[in-house]
């Protein structure tokens, strides 16, 4: 799943794919929180954040771009990169992405499928390539 290896972090594309696009970035080095990384850490992993961002509004036209960095479930910094759409019911618009319903996270048909998703995940890894 990885994308690249990023100054700050290592990208992976979202092992759920209902919001296509979605991305994971990883920090260089584990620690729990965006705290415990040092100020020239922390300033690469949230500015190749917003990087990321940018290569998924170029590849994918989404409405806008939602980042979350949480660690309640998975205790360890990792950053949630997630596209909003349009075509999302108003609803859901208005809404965080994990008040979405659990089918979207399980259900096989919304997994990571390099048939439906590896143009997306190559075309994300491309824009990086060619202007990071």
């Amino acid at each position: 799943m990885l994308i690249m290896e990023m100054k700050g972090g290592n990208l992976v594309f979202g092992d759920t794919q209902f919001l296509p696009g979605y991305c994971v970035l990883l920090p260089k080095r584990e620690v729990n929180s965006l705290n415990e990384l040092t100020m020239e850490e922390r300033s690469q992993f949230l500015l190749d954040m917003s990087i990321v961002g940018d290569a998924i509004m170029a590849v994918c036209h989404p409405h806008r771009i939602n980042y979350d960095i949480l660690g309640n479930t998975d205790a360890f910094l990792h950053a949630h990169i997630f596209p909003r759409y349009d075509w999302e019911t108003p609803e859901r618009k208005s809404k965080p992405v994990w008040l979405y319903h659990e089918s979207n996270w399980f259900n096989e048909e919304k997994c990571y499928n390099p048939v439906k998703h590896e143009k997306i995940r190559n075309d994300i890894f491309t824009y990086l390539n060619s202007n990071y």
